[in-house]
């Protein structure tokens, strides 16, 4: 599935995107047509229009766009980007008409096998905005599997860790749940996982993790995900608190799209 603005998208409207790749997205898992968080998914799209295109977006027909591409059972990761067909990377400064393209692909099983990560030091532009520039991000993904790893993870400059390759990292530090305060893309299930249980956000260093019970990983499409290894660090694969995040996250009924 994938539709422009509710109809069929054509092939000369996605060169844009492939071409000039300007613009910004959310993802979302629908499972028997509900998506949770579906507030902060529409929040983000509308805050990303303002500092992508300087322009307000009707989050009501976004999500009526997106009901439309949902299917009505199932489980399907849908996902809204939004971008200007008649931009092109030679003119860029025009003033933005972004249009909404919904496209819908499988989703996984839950839970999947935990990660083994490797840090690198990386930041990647605007880490506040959902964009669709990847490639940076997925280069370090694809250097990272190369070595053996699944993904990457991602520090600052002073070894602070950030997030990773398409996910927010959260750890567990005596039985307590803990963010990093380094720069990131705040994503929604790290959101949730904050509503339903409680944490703390504080510096994290490479240098502590060997301090830490556990690590997992968070995003819509994953859930909550756990991390088995970061470098040569070995952690569980599984941790009691782990299992209660993804629990809770789980028994989250979504919102109706």
């Amino acid at each position: 599935m994938a539709e422009l603005n509710g109809r069929p998208v054509g092939a000369d409207e996605l060169q844009a995107l492939a071409l000039t790749n300007y613009g910004h997205f959310t993802s979302m898992r629908v499972e028997e047509g509900r998506a949770r968080g579906l507030a902060l998914h529409l929040a983000r799209l509308a805050r990303d229009c303002r500092a992508v295109f300087g322009v307000e977006l009707d989050t009501g027909r976004v999500r009526e766009l997106a009901a439309r591409a949902a299917p009505a059972a199932g489980t399907a990761v849908l996902r809204v980007t939004v971008f200007d067909p008649a931009l092109d990377i030679g003119r860029l400064g025009a003033g933005g008409r972004p249009q909404v393209l919904v496209t819908t692909r499988p989703a996984g099983d839950l839970p999947l096998p935990p990660l083994r990560v490797r840090s690198v030091r990386f930041v990647r532009d605007a880490p506040e905005i959902k964009s669709v520039g990847l490639f940076s991000s997925l280069r370090q993904r694809r250097a990272a599997q190369q070595a053996g790893f699944d993904d990457a993870l991602f520090t600052d400059a002073g070894s602070e860790v950030s997030e990773g390759g398409t996910w927010n990292v959260g750890f567990v530090r005596d039985g307590q749940v803990l963010w990093p305060a380094a720069r990131c893309l705040v994503g929604t299930t790290m959101e949730l996982v904050k509503q339903v249980h409680g944490s703390v956000t504080e510096p994290v260093r490479l240098a502590d993790l060997a301090g830490f019970e556990a690590a997992f990983a968070t995003n819509a499409a994953i859930g909550v995900q756990a991390i088995s290894a970061v470098d040569g660090l070995a952690l569980p694969g599984g941790h009691p608190v782990i299992d209660l995040l993804r629990r809770k996250y789980l028994d989250l009924p979504g919102d109706r799209l």
